[in-house]
């Protein structure tokens, strides 16, 4: 497992947090999703044996919103 967190551009609406919420919680191998709407930050962990910061990110690209940044840590 690992920490995962992710800078997001493209957040202007409280809307922004669910929809980005939603997509990376439906995501398989995700778990404690957090999205901190003041900080344009994305929180989760992830089973690397499942999928890849890069398959989420993908995701929420998809949305129309953009990953700054990447930091994992394992856990």
């Amino acid at each position: 497992m690992e920490k995962v967190m992710m800078k997001l551009g493209g957040l202007t609406c409280p809307s922004c947090l669910t929809k980005i919420q939603k997509s990376v919680e439906m995501t398989d191998g995700t778990a404690d999703v957090k999205v901190l709407f003041n900080a344009g930050k994305v929180k989760f962990n992830l089973d690397s044996l499942v999928t890849s910061p890069d398959v989420v990110q993908n995701n929420i690209e998809k949305l129309g919103y953009t990953v700054q940044g990447i930091k994992t840590k394992e856990i």
